[in-house]
């Protein structure tokens, strides 16, 4: 089953933790998960995905213009209707606003049709209410370390669901 997480990544950070999040869908048996930048998703594997999870970094508690204007613009276009859907963030500090990015790409995706998930509470620790944020400077790799396991077992999370739902 084809699995997809697109982001928004301006230092690269976000781009790791979308990998990461990735990695932790294969970990599920019968997953297939790509990550895509905005500027080189794949439509064709979109289209045929039936869980999308989408990122980008926190500017000034809300989403980049251009990852805003990618979901106005081209996310329609990707039969995202009737999909499993998960958002995800990161951000230099962890009062920049990151819950209002989640919020503001979950709400994008159920107006677009889609099923929102993140598996709240129900799954155990770490709870991952909306989903994940990774703190770290511009660029620090180094710094996102910690969050990584966090990130993959929401991947997982979300696959497992998926499966679930559409296997």
């Amino acid at each position: 089953m084809k699995m997809s997480v697109i982001y928004y990544s301006a230092t690269g950070n976000t781009g790791r933790m979308a990998e990461v999040i990735a990695d932790g869908m294969n970990l599920v048996s019968g997953a297939e998960a790509r990550a895509f930048s905005i500027d080189a998703v794949d439509e064709d594997f979109v289209r045929e995905s039936k869980c999308i999870v989408m990122g980008c970094p926190t500017y000034a508690a809300d989403t980049p213009a251009a990852f805003h204007t990618w979901l106005e613009q081209r996310a329609g276009k990707l039969a995202l209707p009737g999909k499993l859907g998960g958002a995800f963030s990161t951000a230099q500090y962890i009062h920049g606003g990151d819950e209002f990015v989640i919020r503001a790409i979950l709400d994008h995706m159920m107006v677009m049709g889609m099923l929102t998930y993140s598996g709240g509470g129900s799954k155990g620790k770490p709870v991952i209410h909306l989903g994940p944020v990774a703190i770290a400077t511009a660029g620090n790799t180094e710094a996102l370390k910690p969050f990584e396991e966090t990130f993959r077992l929401y991947g997982q999370r979300m696959a497992d669901k998926a499966v679930e739902l559409f296997g």
